[in-house]
């Protein structure tokens, strides 16, 4: 957590990557509370990229409004910066989920140049394409901080544009089974110890399979989140709840993994619940 919080207040701008369920959106809200050290979500506010999304819902744009006439509207990073700027002794921390979902490049226009640290001030601002008045320019105050998330795991997203990349430091997160996630789920959901071990060691043994297969690697591995009951809920019957985890969120995600190669999936799911 240091290292990461260290990284977001040099670089001011941080993107968490991993395999999907290792805990990306829970993390990147923790760390904006660490950063601001307080939980307070006035100061963090949460946006997602997808495809529809353009730089008028982000940055500005025209809207229209109750007369039938088009207004301008400052969209959700417009709104964090005016926040940010008027109180510059606290930190703002905006989160961006899914972060190359949308097109970064068009969505962020002349910010993303003002998104670097040593562009954040005065003298480094721009006109931006819709202005309310002649001349008015904009730059990201110092005390804005961008946190976005990425599945590296989705085949159908393009790579990251390379002028993003220069922006925000990445931070690769790891599925992370091992004694902290075996003590937290057994202290809060009530299940046998026994029985997570064995669910960490069939869910260890089909991320080597995957992380070996060539078509896929260690990016398509399966997070922690998929077997770790939200919010600390008792668990009835652990066997029965994993065996329902596997039929209905990772056996679909293998089938999704290996959809040229549906046996090798159809395997996969046995060997996860067989005997269990």
């Amino acid at each position: 957590m240091e290292k990461l919080l260290e990284r977001l207040r040099t670089k001011k701008n941080l993107i968490l990557q991993g395999p999907p369920g290792t805990g990306k959106t829970w993390l990147s809200k923790r760390l904006a509370f660490a950063l601001m050290g307080q939980r307070n979500d006035s100061k963090v506010r949460a946006v997602q990229f997808h495809p529809n999304l353009s730089y008028e819902d982000f940055v500005r744009g025209w809207r229209p409004a109750g007369d039938g006439k088009l207004s301008l509207v400052d969209g959700p990073f417009m709104e964090m910066i005016r926040a940010a700027s008027k109180e510059p002794m606290t930190r703002y921390v905006i989160v961006i989920e899914e972060i190359n979902r949308g097109n970064p490049a068009q969505i962020f226009g002349e910010m993303l140049t003002l998104l670097e640290a040593d562009k954040r001030t005065p003298t480094e601002a721009l006109e931006l394409c819709y202005r309310r008045t002649d001349g008015e320019q904009v730059f990201i105050p110092d005390n804005l901080y961008v946190i976005g998330t990425m599945n590296i795991a989705d085949r159908s997203l393009a790579l990251v544009d390379l002028a993003l990349r220069r922006r925000f430091a990445f931070v690769d997160l790891e599925p992370r089974l091992g004694k902290i996630w075996h003590d937290w789920v057994h202290v809060k959901c009530g299940i046998d110890s026994e029985i997570l071990s064995e669910i960490e060691k069939r869910i260890l043994s089909l991320n080597e399979e995957i992380a070996a297969d060539t078509n896929l690697g260690t990016q398509f591995r399966i997070g922690h989140s998929y077997v770790t009951p939200p919010f600390g809920i008792p668990i009835s019957d652990a066997r029965e709840w994993f065996r329902q985890v596997v039929e209905t969120e990772i056996g679909p995600l293998l089938d999704e993994y290996w959809f040229d190669a549906l046996d090798k999936a159809q395997k996969a799911r046995q060997r996860l619940t067989e005997g269990f």
